[in-house]
């Protein structure tokens, strides 16, 4: 059994510095009174952690409010929050259908942003230098000079190594094996590349500038070409023993449903993915059923893709069928996680929400009303991510600075 590891007054220095630092990011904007109350730690020590960051340039003074004391007397409180511009980073979503770019500041503002269709027979190589191309691009538009460059962030389809930065047999990347993806990204653009699952990404950034900034304890939905999870516990990302944890598409919804490719069958991700749903819809069509899909598909059965059922779910009753039933699936699994973990958020992104997203978020809203065995204690909400399609490079950006400001407690714990 391994040994709990211990620590050193250097780590608990930086720590608390990140702490300090993650309390002004989450607040918009706070007074040094606020954040020792927040922290729990002293008001010399917050002096001299707010001194050094304002010195770093992370922190800036943002005015004064009055004191909370009797009619607001006493000396005003002068209030602190985040630099934007003291750094940036920029992040890149590798989808088998797309790379997605966006330059992003301190606050988790986009301030450029590109994207590029590709082919999902790309190899490494040419994919590594339409990225490059992508980095470049941002990093010119948005006029960052090089110096405030932080790295890039990268998130793509799991499995990966974190550790030696492999991207390991991706299904839906045929001949992907071991790919030193983050070390031929750093060699193409001269930055550190930060690696991690497009879902765990997605969460890292709505934890960093989202709807999760203050919540500790949430789940984020992932719905992209798959479907993916992320997992905050005690405000620390959750990443499980072997780092494969909130694989929420291969919760099985459907036992006698369809083979999916990692060996099981009816995971949520076989007969929820947007190729799941337009095998759906097909069926439905060619069994005779009707709507404002039915003309399309005989047209041209290819036209009637993932986007043309969505679209169409606001008032053809075949295409409702089929988001509904994604959304019943949905509805399963985030009981049974409500179940499991007693979360206090669940966040629903990814680009293949689309304009269904809301019929998502109202079905497992009303699951989460009745169905978990703590209802009657608590229920938690279901949120839509603000950064909608853009949701796996707005966080693939955030690995960056959730890398270097966040309280880690495996940073601190490491030996």
């Amino acid at each position: 059994m391994r040994q709990q590891a211990g620590t050193n007054l250097p780590k608990v220095g930086s720590y608390n510095q990140n702490v300090v630092l993650d309390a002004i990011r989450s607040s918009g904007t706070t007074s040094r009174v606020e954040l020792a109350q927040r922290t729990g730690l002293t008001a010399q020590t917050i002096s001299v952690i707010v001194r050094r960051l304002l010195a770093d340039g992370l922190v800036r003074e943002d005015g004064a409010r009055p004191s909370a004391g009797p009619s607001g007397s006493g000396k005003p409180r002068t209030t602190l929050r985040v630099e934007p511009t003291a750094g940036y980073a920029v992040g890149l979503h590798f989808d088998p259908g797309w790379i997605d770019a966006v330059l992003v500041d301190l606050a988790g503002t986009v301030v450029a942003e590109t994207r590029r269709e590709i082919h999902h027979s790309v190899r490494p190589g040419q994919a590594v230098a339409l990225m490059a191309k992508a980095v470049r691009k941002v990093v010119r538009d948005g006029g960052v000079p090089q110096r405030k460059m932080l790295g890039v962030g990268l998130a793509c389809p799991g499995p990966i190594d974190q550790d030696l930065g492999l991207v390991l047999y991706p299904p839906r990347l045929a001949g992907w094996e071991q790919v030193p993806l983050g070390e031929l990204l750093a060699q193409a653009t001269g930055l550190p590349v930060t690696l991690d699952n497009d879902a765990t990404a997605a969460a890292i950034g709505e934890r960093w500038s989202g709807v999760a900034k203050n919540v500790g304890n949430f789940v984020y939905v992932y719905m992209g070409t798959g479907i993916g999870g992320g997992l905050f516990l005690s405000s620390q990302v959750f990443r499980g023993a072997y780092r494969n944890a909130a694989e929420l598409g291969h919760i099985t919804v459907a036992p006698a449903g369809p083979q999916c490719y990692c060996g099981n069958r009816g995971c949520l991700e076989a007969v929820a993915c947007p190729d799941a749903m337009v095998a759906d819809a097909h069926k439905l069509l060619a069994d005779g059923g009707g709507g404002a899909l039915a003309a399309a598909y005989e047209r041209d059965p290819a036209t009637v893709d993932h986007d043309a059922i969505c679209a169409a779910a606001d008032g053809d009753p075949l295409a409702r069928s089929v988001v509904d039933r994604v959304a019943g699936y949905l509805s399963d699994v985030a009981v049974s996680v409500a179940n499991m973990l007693d979360v206090e958020l669940f966040v629903l992104g990814g680009p293949a929400l689309g304009p269904v997203g809301e019929i998502y978020r109202e079905a497992i809203d009303e699951a989460l009303s009745v169905r978990p065995i703590a209802r009657r204690v608590h229920k938690a909400p279901v949120s839509l991510s603000p950064a909608g399609s853009s949701a796996g490079a707005v966080g693939a950006a955030s690995l960056v600075f959730h890398r270097a400001f966040a309280p880690q407690l495996t940073t601190l714990l490491s030996p």
